[in-house]
């Protein structure tokens, strides 16, 4: 009974982060939902890049993985790859990831991918949203893509929450409203 306690609290305690603004009555439902949870991750990757301080954009949890600032700058990399791909654009041929270093050049970066993801997103509906784009060899929908590349910014979230407690750095997932 105490366990189902607790996970009710933690629930109810984490409902406001979701629940943000109410959703807008949509005629396009899904992708109204899919640029929803971009704007999420959109938040908390740009509040991260934000927080952490440059002195640790070079920070690795173990030699062979990414820095912190090569997440990020990975995340802008894919935002741009992908939604460009949805959108019928010429995929950037500057890798951000290898030309980029310093705190500001890859939070613009970041923030500018974002951007064109969402102008992306904004142009969709869920009837132009299922017309089919080729994928790392996948067919699927404009839609699913969009999902997809949330999912792949999520997943990078993962690893910038670790890297974060690593440094004794709460993520903005978890500092709740107001802070």
């Amino acid at each position: 009974m105490r366990t189902i306690a607790a996970v009710l609290v933690a629930f109810l305690a984490a409902v406001p982060a979701f629940a943000q603004a109410p959703a807008a009555a949509s005629s396009s439902p899904i992708t109204a939902s899919i640029t929803g949870q971009l704007g999420l991750i959109k938040g908390n990757l740009l509040k991260s890049a934000e927080q952490v301080p440059e002195s640790l954009y070079g920070f690795k949890a173990t030699a062979e993985v990414r820095s912190f600032g090569q997440l990020f700058a990975h995340v802008a990399d894919a935002n741009h790859m992908i939604c460009s791909i949805i959108a019928g654009d010429k995929a950037p041929t500057v890798s951000i990831e290898k030309t980029k270093t310093t705190k500001a050049d890859i939070s613009k970066a970041l923030e500018e991918s974002f951007a064109y993801c969402e102008k992306v997103a904004g142009s969709l509906t869920d009837a132009t949203g299922g017309a089919t784009v080729d994928l790392f060899g996948m067919k699927m929908a404009k839609t699913a893509a969009l999902a997809f590349n949330v999912a792949h910014d999520f997943e990078h979230y993962g690893n910038v929450v670790t890297y974060m407690r690593l440094n004794k750095m709460v993520p903005p997932s978890s500092q709740g409203r107001g802070m």
